[in-house]
């Protein structure tokens, strides 16, 4: 049964104009939206994938742990953006090895596997919007990767806390969080915001830093 009205609606919300009738009829069938509440964890290491998912609002966290506790930040999947990891356990018929959260409040459209699979050998249109990101997403993950083993930390935590800060200086942020995103240890971030704080260059109280020296702040990420 097919479901004509739905199909530009559905097409347009993933940014299609050309399926053809029976792809766009198999969209609409297949996709279905989920709402996920922040903090929700969409995947975790050892689970299957589900199906493919477009972030239509909000901002998903991709991020591996190892056996210590310690957490590095991949990637953001933001709106109109798909998940490397999901699209690459999805083909590969492989369980997760990191975790998705979200940080906000989340709208997603999901499509199953069975979907995807026709659309991308038929529709050349659809095969470009789930690999489009692919090559943007690997190189994100390997800067991080570089950031998190060859280069200072402490210009990286500037450039993030100026990156991050609204027209204050102020950001909300835990320093578990930070050491997340920056590939390091909670400690270690937590010794030099203590230093910082103890300059006189910010204040830090639990999950609130404000910056009171811009200058400086900037000064250091330059490094």
């Amino acid at each position: 049964m097919s479901i004509p009205a739905r199909h530009p609606d559905i097409a347009s919300r993933l940014g299609l104009s050309h399926l053809s009738p029976a792809s766009a009829d198999l969209l609409a069938r297949g996709a279905r939206e989920i709402v996920l509440p922040r903090g929700t964890t969409v995947f975790s290491p050892g689970q299957a994938c589900p199906g493919w998912i477009l972030v239509e609002t909000g901002s998903v966290r991709v991020m591996m742990t190892a056996d210590t506790g310690r957490e590095i930040l991949l990637y953001r999947v933001k709106p109109g953006e798909s998940c490397l990891l999901t699209t690459s356990c999805l083909f590969g018929e492989e369980p997760y090895a990191a975790t998705g959260q979200t940080e906000t409040d989340v709208t997603a459209l999901v499509l199953p596997a069975s979907t995807v699979f026709h659309l991308v050998e038929s529709e050349p249109e659809f095969r470009r919007l789930v690999f489009s990101g692919f090559g943007q997403r690997i190189g994100t993950i390997l800067k991080t990767m570089e950031d998190a083993i060859f280069h200072r930390i402490e210009p990286r935590l500037a450039r993030l806390l100026l990156a991050r800060a609204d027209a204050e200086g102020k950001l909300d942020a835990t320093q578990a969080d930070i050491a997340s995103d920056l590939g390091s240890a909670r400690e270690v971030i937590a010794r030099h915001l203590g230093r910082l704080a103890d300059d006189g260059i910010l204040a830090k109280d639990r999950g609130h830093i404000t910056i009171l020296d811009r200058a400086a702040i900037a000064r250091l990420a330059a490094e």
